[in-house]
């Protein structure tokens, strides 16, 4: 199993998460975050006085799929994220060692 953790713009979680649905990825937990990379943010002028705005507002979405939808998973969310201009985000893959469901003790592939 591996976990997927996707850093993307606000505007595009639906079409992530329909991408994800559509090959059979349901289960997902989504935070909204603010940070910054190449970005860096940007200056607004608020009351008269300039100031920087650093961190972005992003969409931070957390999947833990089986290892033969990783490379279907990364795709639908690197398709479906992209706008092709700078602050698109990142996708990270970490392995995942186990997952138990609590409810009924299923463990590995069942219980995600």
């Amino acid at each position: 199993m591996k976990k997927i953790e996707a850093i993307i713009k606000p505007f595009k979680i639906e079409e992530v998460k329909d991408a994800l649905s559509e090959i059979g990825i349901e289960g997902m937990t989504v935070t909204e975050v603010k940070g910054f990379g190449r970005q860096k943010g940007h200056t607004e002028i608020y009351r008269g006085s300039e100031y920087t705005v650093d961190f972005l507002p992003k969409i931070k979405l957390e999947v833990v799929v089986a290892d033969d939808l990783v490379e279907a998973a990364i795709k639908a969310i690197s398709d479906s994220a992209k706008t092709g201009k700078i602050g698109d985000g990142k996708i990270f893959v970490l392995p995942v060692e186990n997952a138990i469901r609590i409810r009924t003790g299923e463990t590995g592939n069942q219980a995600v």
